[in-house]
């Protein structure tokens, strides 16, 4: 999660967060920002007068300047007093705001509310290295609970807001672009990581729908008894501390966040309307049920529009709701392809104007783009429905559109016909309004003034409504001026066109022409469209879509191009070839880079070996795709030589993506080309491509695996690789009080590359046994800096390792343990069923307390080795510390009887942890149903003991019940009484199975 591993912002960080402040418009504060820090008791006074949000900027830009020491080194901000209080400050102006995100969202740019949302994480105690959707909200204290709710809340509404259009920002003054792109650069590094954590944020979020229970977060006061450090005596923690917010408010809100965030989805999932419906649903029902909703900020006019919006996705309709019911009757004519009903609705609602103008217009946008995808016989369809549109319009006093002037360039007599027949039926029938009659006379003398055939002119002016509306003499007026019309029209020799025409058809036609221009994905067709568009008007069509992106590395190169039509389709080839590639469209994207390799080799060399790079990673990641999928055919050679070849490819002021690289070298390890990697690759190559070097001591040490000791100098090589990755800067500072403390900066250059992109690389591995080896450093590297004996994680292959680290204080403790979590998580997602990842996977959650978790991956471990318990579990994969393992979390979840028939496991029975067990009688499990899982003796005469002790009759009878089988009497052979053990083994194991799966 980005809130927990870069939480201390880095010095171009801060500059961006002050350029953010300095950049905001807002009324001059007329106390200074250290003046709160001088007196405590000032902020409250002041935040009933002054804009609380640009206090936020200030104490926070601010705490997160960087200082310059003595040999002119930029430095991170320090943690020292004075940042720790401007940052509490900021948190309580938030608290005075009631954490309303709406607001906080309107005042402060994402990175700010980034750092302020990661600080009340911070001060809320939310246990750092473990990611929210691995805590149990439940358990939590009451305002931690609630900071991680608000934390989850904000991410995925801001993956929501962004994706919302943005107005482009006018370039400013050289300096001011600088800084606007560089907080532009880190929102987006801040986008990227909340949507990948998104599912994460959902499932928590998801979770705390099922609490229900009232709420507590942070005020003004409990953040100042956290300042003052009396959470030792538990105040902040309380069930009553901070400010309370009932269950079905904060479910209001959760619910209202949710069905955002899934209405997103649906356009690319269909099924995840359904989802937003119903959270919706869930957001109107608990509004009408609360009384007071003072805590929950949402907008109920887009509510009401997301409600609508999903009953049309879904099909879904509400009798109840007499203003959806008539959303719902549109829509659900149009996908029943009931147009001429839709029409007929249309006309009604020129009476009656329940629906909004956005929505109709909406309706008739959805026809006309039917008829662009080539949809025969829905151009009447789009002309009725404009003249509809058209007519309530005039009714209302709009300007009619520009689509309705043209439909009157050469309309037929039955459109003419048409449009008279819905003024009639759109006036009211009884007594119309003196308002519409005047809107409707201007409405059909404009009609007449637009049409130059007579013939039609006269249609309208014998109308009966013609007659009824405009009086005597303003008839023979317009009839007058139709016919000198008329006489001059017939001199010139030919029609005059309307005014609309000429420039509104050239427009159509660019715009029909750009949408084509979007649409298309064959090169030809682009082409031809592009060079219509570039006869038709000079600009850059490049900036059509701004979904089209070349990576940065190249947008020089190609933006340099001198010709504007050659710019524009190497640009849009491009585009749209990397486009294809993203959603694994392979066929097109081979199509379009081909053309754009044809079209470059001819005029620029340096663009040639561009798009020869750019088709090799495509043909990678084409095959990488195909290997996801199941297939296990070998790449071809060639593909294998032209990824060497880019390897040691050298040519001087070319750009290259490092992805190209980076993937290369991911592909030879996952195709084992081993000896390449560890033989034939130039060592000029090693020191300069940090990818090329990890994947050559990769490709070392699994090729010495398992090997003699002489086989751990490679492993020490990568283990002090990966160890400077996570490790961060160390800088030695004297504090005030004379002490010299320690400065830990995390986004550290130590090591060949950040840790953000190692992860990025190791998430392109699917080789079994490279996984394996890096989630053994990982574990090894986790266990030294945890130093905790007694539970440690295990893996295969740790003896390869070093035991000590030389500068453990350099280490960053939390990124490895989140870094071994992710590996672990991302190794079972490619295969889950890897004994040996599980058995690890099992081993972090039960040394992180998360004993259920815990339990069900010790599980999943034996059931894949055992053909789902059929078979005797490996002794090797229940080793005597898994089954205690096991046996510990039984025993923390209160499952005291499972605890006992664990103990049998043992290679020595464990009488005494099983006695203790069975003493216990607030038992979880369902106690005496687990007795038939006993086959040692001892254990059930013990049973019999304490069930007599306590007058539990009927227990007692069924522990007598189980010792008298015959099979578990002492005197049978040892091949019958282990023949028993195994058959109550398997039958116990795929009973807890059912329990955990």
């Amino acid at each position: 999660h980005f809130s927990y591993n870069q939480s201390q912002m880095s010095a171009e960080a801060a500059d961006r967060v002050a350029a953010v402040g300095g950049s905001r418009p807002s009324t001059p504060l007329q106390t200074s920002w250290f003046e709160f820090l001088l007196d405590g008791s000032l902020l409250e006074k002041h935040l009933e007068k002054s804009n609380p949000v640009q206090l936020i900027i200030q104490f926070l830009e601010q705490a997160s300047k960087p200082s310059v020491n003595e040999q002119n080194q930029v430095q991170p901000p320090a943690d020292n007093r004075r940042n720790r209080t401007l940052k509490l400050l900021a948190l309580k102006v938030a608290a005075h705001m009631k954490w309303d995100l709406d607001v906080l969202e309107k005042g402060l740019t994402i990175p700010v509310l980034n750092m302020l949302l990661n600080e009340l994480l911070c001060v809320s105690k939310v246990p750092p290295g473990v990611k929210h959707v691995d805590l149990d909200l439940s358990t939590l204290p009451p305002t931690t609970a609630m900071a991680v709710i608000i934390y989850n809340r904000w991410a995925i509404r801001t993956i929501v807001l962004s994706s919302f259009p943005e107005k482009q920002t006018k370039p400013g003054p050289h300096q001011m672009n600088i800084i606007v792109q560089q907080e532009k650069e880190m929102t987006e590094n801040i986008l990227t990581v909340l949507k990948e954590q998104a599912a994460d944020s959902i499932s928590v979020l998801e979770g705390a729908l099922r609490l229900k229970k009232d709420f507590y977060v942070h005020t003004l006061r409990t953040l100042d008894l956290l300042a003052a450090d009396a959470a030792a005596n538990g105040e902040t923690e309380s069930s009553t501390a901070g400010l309370r917010i009932s269950a079905d408010e904060l479910h209001c809100q959760v619910h209202y966040d949710l069905g955002g965030i899934f209405f997103q989805h649906g356009f690319t999932d269909q099924p995840a309307f359904e989802k937003a419906r119903d959270h919706f649903r869930q957001t109107k029902e608990l509004l009408r049920k609360l009384d007071s909703t003072v805590h929950v900020h949402l907008d109920e006019k887009r509510l009401a529009g997301y409600w609508n919006a999903c009953k049309a996705m879904t099909g879904d309709c509400e009798p109840s709701d007499p203003q959806s019911t008539l959303y719902d009757q549109i829509n659900s004519l149009i996908r029943a392809n009931n147009y001429q009903a839709v029409i007929e609705a249309f006309i009604k609602d020129n009476v009656s104007r329940s629906l909004p103008n956005h929505f109709r217009q909406s309706v008739l946008r959805e026809f006309l783009y039917k008829v662009q995808q080539g949809e025969s016989g829905l151009d009447l369809v789009c002309h009725k429905l404009c003249v509809c549109n058209a007519v309530r319009d005039a009714l209302e006093g709009e300007v009619l559109s520009v689509r309705f002037q043209q439909l009157l360039f050469k309309p037929r007599k039955l459109m003419v016909d048409f449009i008279l027949e819905v003024c009639t039926r759109s006036l009211e029938k009884d007594r119309p309004s003196e308002t519409s009659r005047r809107h409707m006379a201007n409405f059909l003398k404009t009609l007449c003034e637009s049409l130059e055939d007579l013939s039609l002119v006269f249609v309208v002016s014998s109308h009966k409504l013609f007659m009824e509306l405009l009086k005597e003499e303003e008839r023979k007026v317009l009839v007058e001026q139709m016919r000198k019309r008329s006489a001059t029209i017939n001199l010139s020799g030919k029609p005059l066109p309307s005014f609309y025409d000429i420039p509104a058809s050239a427009s159509v036609n660019i715009g029909q022409l750009e949408q084509q221009l979007i649409l298309s994905l064959e090169p030809r067709r682009i082409r031809q469209i592009l060079i219509e568009l570039h006869g038709m008007a000079e600009r850059p069509f490049w900036r059509v879509n701004s979904k089209w992106e070349v990576p940065p590395d190249y947008i020089n190169v190609i933006l340099g191009i001198k010709d504007n039509l050659t710019k524009d389709l190497v640009y849009i080839l491009m585009a749209k070839g990397l486009h294809c590639i993203a959603i694994k469209d392979f066929v097109h994207a081979r199509q379009l880079f081909s053309a754009c390799l044809e079209l470059v080799t001819e005029f620029s060399p340096k663009l040639r070996q561009v798009m020869l790079n750019e088709m090799l990673l495509l043909e990678v990641r084409a095959h990488e795709t195909m290997a996801s999928e199941g297939s296990k055919e070998r790449p071809p050679p060639d593909l294998v030589s032209r990824v060497r070849g880019y390897l040691e490819m050298r040519i001087h002021d070319l750009p290259l993506r490092q992805v190209v690289g980076e993937e290369c070298v991911a592909f030879m390890l996952n195709w084992r080309e081993n000896d390449y990697l560890t033989l034939q690759v130039p060592p000029s190559l090693v020191m300069n491509n940090p990818y090329i070097k990890i994947g050559q001591l990769l490709a070392s040490t699994c090729k010495e695996l398992p090997g003699p000791k002489e086989s751990r100098r490679t492993a020490k090589e990568l283990w002090d690789v990966v160890v400077q990755i996570c490790s961060m800067s160390i800088q030695h500072k004297r504090n005030n009080d004379g002490r010299v403390g320690l400065i830990k900066h995390r986004e550290s250059s130590m090591g060949i590359m950040h840790r953000s992109k190692f992860i990025t690389f190791i998430k392109k591995l699917r080789e079994p046994l490279v996984l394996t080896t890096l989630i053994s450093l990982f574990v090894r590297l986790h266990s030294i800096v945890r130093d905790d004996i007694v539970n440690e994680v295990t893996a295969e292959h740790l003896s390869i390792w070093p035991s000590t680290l030389p500068n453990i204080q350099a280490v960053d403790v939390e990124a490895v343990a989140v870094t071994v979590k992710e590996l672990v998580s991302y190794a079972l997602t490619l295969n889950p069923n890897n004994q040996s990842w599980l058995i690890t996977q099992a081993d972090i959650y039960f040394v992180t307390n998360q004993y259920s978790a815990a339990l069900n991956f010790y599980f999943q471990a034996g059931a894949v080795c055992s053909d789902f318990f059929t078979k005797a579990v490996p002794p090797d994969v229940y080793t005597d510390q898994v089954l205690k393992r096991m046996i510990k979390c039984c025993s923390m979840m209160n499952c005291h009887t499972q605890v006992a028939v664990l103990c049998q496991f043992l290679r020595e029975v464990d009488y005494m942890t099983a006695f203790k067990a069975l003493q216990e009688q607030n038992s979880h499990d369902s106690m005496d149903s687990f007795y038939d899982y006993i086959w040692d003796v001892t254990i059930l005469e013990y049973l019999t003991h304490i069930h007599h002790k306590r007058g539990e009759i009927e227990k007692r009878q069924i522990a007598i019940k189980a010792i008298g089988q015959t099979e578990l009497n002492t005197s049978n052979p040892e091949e019958v009484l282990q023949l028993a053990a195994q058959k109550r083994k398997k039958r116990f194991l795929q009973a807890m199975a059912k329990l955990y799966f």
